[in-house]
């Protein structure tokens, strides 16, 4: 986001102080005062207070009553996210426990995500928010049909990350247990290694050849099969964990909680969020009125993309938080747990 005009225009003064009362506004989450600020400058505190009218005036600072300290505004928030902050490497602390809540990594990518999610809402004290891979976009390991009724079969969908998916369809007329083992054969050959994605577009490019390499009734099982897949594709999974630390920050607007609560719950924006994962690879910090999702107005979203094995951005972890995050340790911390998620993946192709 590009920095407004009155940020260039301010001095080296005006910005330090700027800069420390965002700092001790996020740290004890009260206005700061102009006295506080005198420690470490060497400048009145009549200064420090002009200076902050000065910012206030601005729209980067404000005040709960004319006599109380200051505090930052959204856009003093962004400013200062955008110019000011100084990010540095996870801690050994954070690393630490976050080793200690994901244990020994699962096989099961669902596993793994869930002490994800639980990891970043302890060390954070956030709400955490984890985007599973869309189960199309992770590559597949075996397939495999199953014969259930004359009118109704199982397609058997084995994932690479240990995954196991059934979905029903209703197969072509005069099935048999030769044609279901061909078709469950021919798609688990080409698509080993593949995304059910790929295979349906592979599948698609080269229909006529498959139906030389097959005979009828299989070739018709693989097209069946495939667009059952679509049929019943089911939506993005949202892992979430760590609500109730968000009514510790939020306890002055509780109608508000529990509207987002409601939207977590039901999973409204998992649509948005997905886009919004696949927009931009590393951290994005959306902070107040620039959330238009989960009934996010009022709190802040720390969210990172995290990739597959071929670079493609599959999913996302995030932290909710009330607008006085301590940005400059929970950026790292999502940062690195998505790094770690890709990393995980990559190993397993997944």
């Amino acid at each position: 986001m590009p920095q407004p005009q009155q940020f260039s225009d301010l001095n080296d003064r005006s910005r330090e102080v700027f800069r420390r009362v965002v700092e001790a506004y996020l740290e004890t989450g009260e206005p700061v005062g102009s006295r506080s600020l005198t420690r470490g400058m060497a400048v009145s505190a009549a200064t420090i207070r002009n200076i902050m009218q000065d910012l206030e005036f601005m729209g980067l600072l404000d005040s709960p009553h004319v006599s109380a300290g200051r505090f930052p505004t959204e856009l003093g928030l962004r400013l200062f996210v955008d110019g000011l902050m100084e990010v540095g490497p996870v801690g050994p602390e954070d690393r630490a426990r976050i080793a200690e809540i994901m244990g020994e990594v699962p096989a099961d990518t669902s596993v793994l995500l869930d002490r994800v999610s639980t990891a970043l809402s302890t060390i954070t004290r956030g709400a955490s928010v984890v985007l599973m891979p869309r189960q199309d976009e992770a590559p597949l390991r075996h397939i495999e049909f199953v014969s259930l009724a004359p009118d109704r079969a199982l397609v058997i969908l084995v994932f690479a990350d240990g995954r196991v998916e059934n979905r029903l369809f209703t197969p072509p007329p005069g099935q048999t247990p030769s044609s279901l083992r061909e078709a469950g054969n021919f798609l688990s050959a080409r698509g080993e290694g593949q995304t059910l994605s790929q295979l349906r577009r592979d599948i698609a490019e080269h229909l006529a050849r498959a139906r030389q390499d097959l005979d009828s009734l299989a070739a018709q099982l693989v097209e069946t099969g495939l667009a059952s897949w679509d049929a019943d594709a089911p939506d993005p999974q949202l892992i979430v964990r760590g609500r109730a630390n968000l009514l510790e920050h939020e306890l002055a607007d509780l109608d508000r909680i529990r509207s987002l609560f409601d939207d977590l719950e039901r999973k409204r924006d998992i649509a948005r969020f997905l886009e919004l994962a696949e927009e931009a690879e590393g951290v994005r910090i959306f902070i107040g009125s620039e959330n238009q999702l989960f009934s996010l107005s009022g709190s802040s979203l720390v969210v990172s993309s995290y990739m597959n094995a071929d670079r493609k951005i599959v999913g996302a972890v995030g932290v909710i938080g009330p607008t006085r995050l301590n940005y400059g340790r929970i950026v790292p911390i999502v940062d690195y747990t998505a790094q770690l998620v890709g990393r995980v993946l990559s190993d397993r192709k997944g």
